[in-house]
C-alpha cells in the first residue's frame, strides 16, 4: 500500500498537496529549452543561483533523464519544503509583477494553463473580491463623506468672508476711525502754502469759524478747528474782518494767524456768492470800519448813477473780497462791485442791454442748485421760459416773503402763497430782479445752458447735494419721495424750520 493511504487520519498538509497534484491534467512531452531571462525575485531559481554565486563548490544538482513521461502523481514530494518553495515562488513572482508593472493589475487566473485546477495560491491565500467584502463602497463613501465636508467648511468661511466685505464696505470710515486706520484729521506742521482769504463775521463762534476754515482750505476737515478749541479748552473771541492764512495750516497755526492783528486786511470788505445786499452790508460795514448808513444810502442811490439800467442794484454787487485805500467812500465802494460785475457780463457775452435778465436767471441758479448743476438748472429754467410754464423756484419765493436767509430749503406756505413781484409760483415768467449776488460759473450758465430736455429738478440729499433732474411729472414725484425720505431720516439737516 503507498505511503499515503497508511497514514493516520490526523490533518496532513501533505495530503492536501497529494489532491491538489492529482488533479493536474497529465502531463505532455516538452522539448527542454535554455531560458536566459533572469529569475524573478524570491523564486527557487533566484535562490539556487544565489547559493551557487555563495557557494562556488556545491556541485549542481543531477538532471533527471528519462525517455518516459514523469508521473507526478508518484513522484515523492517532500511535504513542508515543497509548500514554502510553493509561496516563495508566489511571492517572488508578486513582487516581480510588482516591480515590473506597479499601476496594472494581473490576474492568476489568466496565468494558469487551461484545464488547470485550483492554485497554490488559492489553497494560502483568499479571494480579493471576497475579503474585500463591500469594503470598497465603504472607501467611496468616506471620499463623499470628505466632499461634503470641505464644501460644507468652505460655505461657512465663503459666508464668513462675505459677511467682513459687507462690514467693511459699510462701516469702513468708523473702523477705520477706531483703530486709526482713516485719514487724519488735521494737517501736517510745516506743509502750509500759498495764501487765501477768510472772512470772520460778527458775532461769529468756534464752530462757524472752523467752518470758514476749512471752505477756505486753510484747515483738512470742517470740525478739526472746533475740535481743538474744545479739546484745548479754549475760549476765544473772534474779531470780525478779512484774515490773510495759507492753504494747509494745522488748527493750533490757524488760530495763531487769526489772532495776530498783521494777517488782519484793513480796508477790505466781502461779498458772498448768493448773498443778497441786505444781507452783506452789516459785515461790510464793520470790516471797513465805515458806518452802515453810508453804505445803505450808498445802495438806495438812482442805480443809473453806477450806470445801471434796473430798478434797484441787488444782483450786482459781485461776490469777491475786496481792498480798498485808506479813506474809500461809500459810493467808491459799490462801484468798485458794480464795475466788477460788468467784467463778469463781459467775460461770459453777455449782449449790451440784456445784463439785468442774465443777472436774474443766474441769481436764480445760484441759490438752486450745486456749481457743477449750473448748466442743467439754467437748462430747466429756459425749458420752462420757452413753454410759458412757471418756474417755481422756492427761492424766488422765499426772496420775496423775505425768508431767504432762514438757513432752510422749503418754503412756507405763507412764502408760496405770497402775491409778490418776485414768487414765481404764483407769477409766469422772470422775477422783477435778481434775488442774489451771483458767480462767474452761475453768469456762465445763465448764458450756455446745458442741453437736455429736462422740466423739473429736486435736490435728493442736503448733505451730498445730490440733484435728479427729470423730464416727466410722474419721474419729479418720484424725486420728490427720495427727498422726502431724506428730510425724514435727518430732521436736522436743513429741510424745513419746523
Amino acid at each position: 500500500m503507498p505511503e499515503r493511504e497508511s497514514a493516520s487520519p490526523q490533518h496532513d498538509p501533505d495530503a492536501r498537496l497529494g489532491d491538489l497534484f492529482e488533479n493536474l491534467p497529465d502531463p505532455t512531452q516538452q522539448i527542454p529549452t535554455v531560458d536566459n531571462t533572469p529569475p524573478p525575485p524570491g523564486s527557487r531559481r533566484a535562490a539556487r543561483e544565489a547559493a551557487r554565486s555563495s557557494n562556488p563548490q556545491a556541485p549542481d544538482p543531477a538532471p533527471v533523464e528519462s525517455s518516459e513521461p514523469e508521473d507526478l502523481s508518484t513522484r515523492a514530494v517532500p511535504v513542508a519544503p515543497a509548500a514554502a518553495v510553493a509561496r516563495e515562488e508566489v511571492a517572488g513572482e508578486r513582487a516581480a509583477t510588482s516591480d515590473a508593472a506597479p499601476d496594472t493589475a494581473v490576474s492568476t487566473d489568466d496565468a494558469r494553463p487551461a484545464g488547470a485546477g485550483g492554485g497554490l495560491e488559492d489553497l494560502f491565500q483568499a479571494h480579493s473580491d471576497e475579503d474585500a467584502g463591500g469594503r470598497a463602497p465603504t472607501k467611496k463613501k468616506r471620499r463623499t463623506g470628505c466632499l461634503v465636508a470641505l464644501i460644507i467648511v468652505l460655505a461657512v468661511v465663503g459666508g464668513i468672508a462675505a459677511g467682513g466685505v459687507w462690514v467693511w464696505n459699510t462701516y469702513r470710515d468708523q473702523i477705520s476711525d477706531a483703530l486709526g486706520w482713516g485719514e487724519p484729521a488735521d494737517w501736517e506742521s510745516g506743509i502750509a502754502t500759498g495764501e487765501v482769504l477768510v472772512t470772520i463775521k460778527d458775532g461769529d463762534t468756534g464752530s462757524p469759524v472752523s467752518t470758514a476754515l476749512h471752505e477756505a482750505g486753510v484747515t483738512r476737515t470742517d470740525e478739526v478747528f472746533y475740535d481743538y478749541l474744545v479739546d484745548e479748552g479754549l475760549s476765544v473771541t473772534f474779531y470780525p474782518g478779512i484774515y490773510r492764512l495759507q492753504e494747509k495750516m494745522t488748527a493750533e497755526a490757524a488760530l495763531e494767524a487769526l489772532q495776530d492783528p498783521a494777517n488782519k486786511l484793513e480796508n477790505s470788505a466781502s461779498v458772498g456768492e448768493g448773498a443778497t445786499i441786505e444781507s452783506s452790508l452789516p459785515g461790510m460795514a464793520e470790516s471797513l470800519g465805515m458806518p452802515i448808513e453810508d453804505l445803505q444810502a450808498a445802495v438806495d442811490a438812482d442805480p443809473a448813477t453806477y450806470g445801471v439800467d434796473a430798478q434797484s442794484l441787488e444782483g450786482w454787487l459781485f461776490p469777491a473780497v475786496y481792498t480798498f485805500d485808506p479813506g474809500v467812500t461809500a459810493e467808491q465802494v459799490i462801484q468798485r462791485m458794480v464795475d466788477r460785475t460788468r467784467e463778469s457780463l463781459a467775460a461770459a457775452g453777455v449782449p449790451a442791454g440784456d445784463e439785468q435778465r442774465v443777472l436774474t436767471i443766474a441769481s436764480i441758479i445760484q441759490r438752486e442748485g450745486l456749481t457743477a448743476d449750473f448748466p442743467k438748472v439754467s437748462r430747466v429754467i429756459q425749458n420752462r421760459l420757452d413753454i410759458d410754464m412757471k418756474l417755481q423756484m422756492d427761492s424766488t419765493a422765499q426772496y420775496g416773503y423775505g425768508s431767504l436767509h432762514e438757513g432752510v430749503v422749503s418754503s412756507s406756505a405763507e412764502a408760496l402763497e405770497d402775491d409778490n413781484l418776485w414768487n414765481t409760483y404764483f407769477h409766469t415768467g422772470l422775477p422783477i430782479t435778481p434775488i442774489a449776488s451771483s458767480s462767474d460759473a452761475a453768469i456762465d450758465a445763465a448764458m450756455h445752458p446745458a442741453d437736455g430736455p429736462w422740466l423739473y429738478f429736486v435736490t435728493v440729499n442736503l448733505a451730498t447735494g445730490e440733484t435728479q433732474f427729470s423730464v416727466t411729472y410722474e419721474e419729479h414725484l418720484q424725486g420728490v419721495d427720495k427727498w422726502e425720505k431724506w428730510c425724514q431720516e435727518n430732521p436736522d439737516g436743513g429741510c424745513s424750520a419746523g
